[in-house]
């Protein structure tokens, strides 16, 4: 699961033989015996990751306004499982179906106007195959990402994407504005992952599960300064080998100042995650980056700023 900060460990938890291993048992087990496995070896990480495991259970009950049982932590483990197994089987066949859902009519719009735009989504379901919607409107996109030693879904992934995705990675944080404007000067659009407010340079505080946490709002700012729209995108899971697609309102910078312009950022982007907390609500166990559940902050909000720009 990828709760642990990715900059200082660059790499995912996890063997470095896990995802050949999973390939294996995807491609040799019948599906139901395959779920038995995946739930025995649900078992066992969450015995041997016991940070993993606290995060989880802080995430879940933030969410269920209780403390989360360890059944539903198994279960939030078991979903991430599955999820991957739904990875590893797009990435090595190169097929999987995006279907079009709440709020995607928008966001189809300027995929289809060809207007470069920024294009943020979170560590949700099968947020990391929206490749394959993108593949729909041929469409070009930059896609920002930090590389981890034991990520080789993404790396399949990124082979499988290739004719419409191009991925940036930028694990020195300083190589990130330099990517951006590259990408920006070349007409195409930028994709980043927008759940994690170490990565981000700024952050601010904004209404999420109960209470009010920090978040990333580079992308805003990022907005701004290449006068390029914002959207954000998010998949979930929905029959097999398919995902759901749910999208925010667009939200276009104008002529007025930068605090009008910020001031509207902060409104869109706060709408997006009621629409966000509603999902996980109904889908409780499919947002694999809980890092931010901790990150209460007082009642009036804040701006931090960081020294080095980083994802999101």
């Amino acid at each position: 699961m990828s709760f642990e900060p990715i900059a200082r460990t660059l790499r995912n938890p996890g063997p470095s033989w896990g995802y050949e291993l999973l390939r294996w048992i995807n491609a040799l087990l019948p599906r139901t015996l395959l779920t038995l496995v995946c739930g025995l070896g649900t078992g066992i990480a969450v015995l041997v990751l016991p940070k993993q495991r606290s995060q989880s259970r802080e995430y879940l009950s933030a969410l269920f306004g209780r403390r989360a049982r360890l059944r539903e932590v198994w279960r939030h483990f078991f979903t991430y499982v599955q999820v991957m197994m739904t990875r590893i089987r797009a990435a090595e066949s190169g097929r999987h179906a995006c279907v079009a859902g709440a709020g995607c009519d928008a966001f189809a719009a300027l995929m289809t106007s060809k207007q470069p735009a920024l294009l943020g989504t979170f560590h949700v379901g099968n947020s990391d195959l929206l490749g394959f919607l993108l593949g729909k409107f041929r469409r070009h996109v930059h896609m920002i990402r930090l590389r981890v030693d034991n990520s080789r879904d993404t790396l399949r992934l990124a082979q499988s994407f290739g004719e419409w995705v191009t991925f940036v990675w930028i694990n020195q944080a300083e190589n990130l504005l330099f990517a951006m404007k590259e990408a920006a000067q070349s007409g195409g659009s930028i994709a980043m992952m927008c759940d994690r407010a170490e990565h981000s340079s700024k952050i601010e505080a904004f209404h999420f599960l109960g209470a009010r946490r920090l978040m990333p709002f580079t992308i805003y700012h990022l907005a701004l300064m290449f006068r390029m729209p914002v959207a954000f995108c998010l998949s979930i899971p929905g029959a097999a080998d398919e995902s759901l697609v749910h999208a925010s309102p667009v939200f276009e910078p104008d002529n007025a100042t930068k605090e009008s312009n910020l001031a509207r950022a902060r409104e869109h982007f706060q709408a997006f995650l009621h629409q966000l907390e509603g999902l996980l609500r109904a889908n409780p166990y499919l947002w694999f980056n809980v890092l931010p559940a901790r990150e209460v902050v007082a009642a009036e909000p804040r701006v931090l700023a960081r020294s080095a720009p980083a994802v999101c």
